[in-house]
């Protein structure tokens, strides 16, 4: 007698069970999942973290990934993995996922985690303030002629406090300040702040320079009227949990401006210029500012050097 519909889908439904627990029932895969609950890693930065060649990491993400306990995203050469959002994958591992709180050996990976994305942010300090001297320049290699601050002050309107995040050398400041009662710049490499300092050394009275980083902004809670980040985002290890602290020092119903680069595979960018992503998809962009709390308006495309191009999107905190 042959299988009825109903038996079928218990058989394959009961391998699929089995399969889970065969992907899981290892050391190595369990850290993987467990890591990947906490943090969208790269391969490298797992290998630096849990101390195992590329080839055996890469071995157990895909047993991982074929089983969808993980997901990965694709960013020119690079792949980032994380948790299954949804599925049978998520489900399971919600389930179990309480397992892992107090074991020493999880604990210790996610220090090492934390150790190792600690330096990655202190290299990119060291890179953008070992760039800063030259960093107007660099930025005429992509933006070329144009003009991006010009785009982005027909979209800025009379403010009491606007803040540049990601302010550089603070060539946005100055026509910022035209707008407002004050502007606060944020950066996290020094000797960029410094160099915004010394461009405001003898007109900076409406400026407030802050060192911080944009995922911990050095702002109080709707602090600010207005906000705007210029061709940063793409350096961010986490462009999510920066939006999110926008949202948190926002005030309610005011403007948020995205200006950044549209998803391209000029892999060079990583080297030349510190990007961390090789730009984004609106589709990705809408996704997370509707995420954080903000409302889609306006978005503007324009075009750079090296055939890139860019997109200005103009947001409202619900």
């Amino acid at each position: 007698m042959g299988l009825t519909i109903s038996r079928y889908l218990d058989i394959v439904i009961c391998m699929e069970t089995v399969n889970i627990f065969k992907a899981l029932a290892d050391e190595t895969r369990l850290r993987l999942v467990h890591l990947s609950l906490h943090y969208e890693l790269n391969v490298n930065e797992i290998v630096a973290i849990m101390g195992m060649g590329q080839s055996r990491i890469s071995h157990h993400l895909k047993i991982l990934t074929d089983n969808h306990l993980l997901t990965f995203r694709k960013n020119g050469l690079w792949t980032f993995y994380s948790a299954a959002p949804n599925g049978e994958g998520h489900n399971f591992i919600e389930a179990i996922k309480y397992l892992f709180d107090k074991d020493p050996v999880f604990t210790r990976d996610l220090e090492e985690a934390a150790r190792v994305l600690e330096e990655r942010s202190r290299e990119a300090v060291r890179f953008f303030d070992s760039i800063a001297e030259d960093w107007e320049k660099l930025k005429r290699e992509i933006i070329g002629d144009a003009n991006l601050n010009g785009l982005i002050l027909e979209a800025v309107p009379g403010s009491d406090t606007i803040v540049d995040l990601g302010c550089g050398t603070g060539d946005l400041l100055a026509p910022l300040k035209e707008k407002a009662t004050l502007v606060i710049g944020v950066e996290k490499s020094p000797k960029m702040l410094e160099g915004a300092r010394r461009r405001f050394s003898s007109d900076g009275e409406n400026i407030d320079l802050r060192i911080g980083e944009l995922e911990h902004l050095p702002l109080r809670e709707e602090e600010a009227d207005l906000a705007v980040i210029n061709m940063v985002l793409h350096h961010l290890p986490d462009p999510k949990k920066a939006l999110k602290e926008v949202y948190r020092v926002l005030k309610k119903g005011n403007k948020f401006i995205i200006v950044d680069l549209l998803s391209h595979q000029v892999e060079s960018m990583r080297e030349r210029f510190g990007d961390r992503w090789l730009g984004f998809s609106i589709v990705d962009i809408r996704k997370w500012l509707e995420t954080s709390g903000f409302r889609i308006g306006k978005v503007d495309y324009f075009n750079l050097k090296k055939g890139l191009k860019g997109f200005m999107v103009q947001s409202i905190k619900k």
